[in-house]
């Protein structure tokens, strides 16, 4: 199993970013497919969750409404639109497979300043 993010970066309050998370060894369009992540100090939080075929998705309650999972089983791709980052969205995040998590990749940082 590898799991390989990408798209994360600096950007600015209010500012957007669309993560990626590449997916291969594992039959991708049969999985849970979750987003985690952790920001400096703290312990790992929960984002959000989307079904095999993408058409359930649950959210944290501090990212709804402003963040959108969502998935490309034709690509083997996950992927999080960001909208309307704020500065304690600041982390390292993580895609996961399974519920709960059975692996996960490196991580992208995300990092929102002015």
């Amino acid at each position: 199993v590898q799991l390989v993010e990408s798209g994360g970066g600096m950007v600015q309050p209010g500012g957007s970013l669309r993560l990626s998370c590449a997916a291969s060894g594992f039959t991708f369009s049969t999985w849970d497919m979750t987003w985690v992540r952790q920001a400096p100090g703290k312990g790992p939080e929960w984002v959000s969750i989307i079904g095999p075929s993408g058409d359930i998705a649950y959210y944290a309650d501090s990212i709804k409404g402003r963040f959108a999972i969502s998935r490309d089983n034709a690509k083997n791709t996950l992927y999080l639109q960001m909208n309307r980052l704020k500065p304690e969205d600041t982390a390292l995040y993580y895609c996961g497979r399974g519920r709960p998590l059975l692996d996960w990749g490196q991580g992208t940082q995300v990092t929102v300043s002015l």
